[in-house]
């Protein structure tokens, strides 16, 4: 199943439409009175939705019959930093306004800003080298050491997110257990492998 391609293109449409929601809410006035922050907070979760999603592919391909998934990591990693630049974006110009005056003081004072910048940052090289031209121009090893800033930048989002409010609420905190799950079962097989 996992290897038809229209499942995959069904996939790749699907990914869509949280965006698509979001843009339909935005033009409908369905966004409620802080709009600002209401969409902040979205655009955020599915950034972290998807960096899961992307995270939780190699454990789950070594369940029988769940191979083929590795075909569908790429294109989850690649959803996860449009959302991530859809987030970002929106800070910048809608709740700031391009106001570097402003940039400069939250990327300085407010911890959870330079979390977040960090891990968009750090989703750049993944995205620009997850092309297959890419990957034999590096060469195997050395992508996969590259990409191994997944794991920072996914430790940074949930910091990032559960740094912006006074107290922990629920969503941080089930991203955060969720993301400790999946690096604890990477280092579970690492550990194996070598054992």
């Amino acid at each position: 199943m996992w290897k038809n391609p229209w499942v995959k293109r069904t996939t790749l449409l699907l990914c869509l439409v949280p965006f698509l929601v979001l843009v339909w809410r935005w033009t409908h006035h369905q966004l409620g009175i802080n709009t600002v922050e209401t969409v902040a907070r979205y655009t955020g979760d599915w950034t972290i939705r998807f960096m899961l999603l992307t995270l939780a592919v190699t454990p789950l391909r070594r369940l029988p019959g769940l191979n083929p998934l590795i075909g569908y990591r790429k294109m989850l990693g690649l959803y996860t930093f449009f959302y991530a630049c859809v987030h970002a974006l929106h800070y910048w110009a809608i709740d700031i306004q391009w106001n570097m005056q402003i940039l400069a003081e939250d990327l300085t004072i407010r911890r959870f800003f330079i979390a977040g910048m960090i891990a968009l940052v750090l989703m750049i090289p993944l995205a620009v080298t997850s092309t297959n031209a890419m990957i034999r121009r590096l060469g195997g090893k050395r992508w996969a050491a590259l990409h191994r800033l997944v794991y920072v930048s996914a430790i940074a989002g949930v910091v990032h997110y559960l740094w912006q409010g006074k107290t922990a609420t629920v969503d941080p905190l089930l991203y955060a257990a969720l993301l400790a799950v999946l690096l604890g079962v990477r280092i579970v097989f690492r550990l194996r492998k070598r054992t």
